[in-house]
């Protein structure tokens, strides 16, 4: 079974299960619409595929956790296009929850999958309860304050943010969740494992930078321009496109090289590569260039990739 598909089965079955029966219906509708509705899964599969270079010994304790910061992840997805943020129309190509559902919805939708993070992690961890109580502070590290994705929001609020900081908490402090996540759900130890999701975390938000410039919003699947509009911090913005470029194939290359010595390297390599050319595909960025003749372009090494 591939990661994404166990991942999907285990985001269906503990959302079923986390949802039970009564519910107000449309609620449970706009919480499924914000989970059910795309999205490359990245961080389920790097806690996943991080568990079984360590084993996996407790694959339901595993699955557990990657549920968890997906639905995290997902529900900051719905508050951050709310119209008190974003205000976008679109997420994944489709409308977004409070376009679909209504802003009072949406609202509870994003704090209904948090507390559902929180419930999936804790029944499935009842009986490991040493592990357990690493993974709701894992979790809990990467969702609120100081670092955490909470805060990465909210420097957006703030009439100055220094970009590195900003970048590691909106983005990269789940990816750091989900890398250690991977390894304490097989009760060992995390920290060999943060640099990886440090540096994947990085660069998914300066690609996201650099997509929200040359990308359009059929392809993006929402709405592009949003950072130079919202005066949001940007890497295209600080280092120039062409700078950001290169900075991202410089992260995609750390995260590969900070990749622990395990049965597994190469299958995480290869992870990190796909992702890598899925966020920024070179023959994206070629095409921008030649549309834009007077951007400078990456020098020929910063677009080369990781060996397949």
């Amino acid at each position: 079974m591939s990661l994404l598909t166990r991942t999907e089965h285990a985001l269906s079955a503990h959302f079923d299960q986390a949802a039970g029966v009564g519910a107000p219906s449309r609620l449970v509708a706009a919480m499924r619409h914000a989970v059910f509705s795309g999205g490359a899964r990245i961080r389920p599969q790097l806690c996943m595929a991080v568990a079984t270079a360590c084993g996996d010994d407790r694959p339901e304790l595993t699955n557990a956790a990657a549920v968890a910061l997906e639905f995290m992840h997902c529900a900051s997805l719905v508050h951050d296009d709310m119209p008190a943020f974003d205000n976008a129309d679109t997420r994944r190509g489709q409308p977004t929850v409070h376009k679909a559902f209504s802003e009072p919805l949406a609202l509870l939708a994003g704090d209904g999958l948090i507390v559902m993070a929180y419930r999936v992690l804790l029944e499935a961890g009842a009986a490991h309860p040493d592990r357990l109580i690493r993974l709701m502070d894992n979790m809990t590290t990467g969702v609120g304050l100081p670092n955490g994705i909470v805060a990465g929001q909210a420097w957006e609020c703030e009439s100055s943010a220094d970009l590195s900081q900003y970048q590691r908490a909106k983005t990269g402090a789940l990816f750091v969740s989900a890398t250690c996540a991977g390894a304490l759900s097989c009760g060992h130890e995390p920290e060999p494992w943060a640099p990886l999701g440090s540096y994947l975390g990085e660069a998914y938000q300066v690609a996201d930078d650099i997509r929200d410039v040359i990308a359009d919003a059929a392809s993006l699947g929402k709405p592009v321009g949003q950072d130079a509009l919202l005066s949001r911090p940007s890497s295209a913005q600080a280092l120039g496109l062409d700078g950001a470029i290169a900075h991202f194939d410089r992260l995609i290359e750390q995260a590969a090289e900070s990749i622990p010595a395990c049965s597994c390297r190469d299958m995480l390599r290869q992870l990190v590569q796909v992702e890598a050319e899925r966020l920024v595909p070179k023959a994206l960025c070629e095409g921008y260039f030649k549309t834009h003749p007077h951007t400078p372009m990456p020098s020929a090494p910063a677009r080369q990739r990781l060996p397949h």
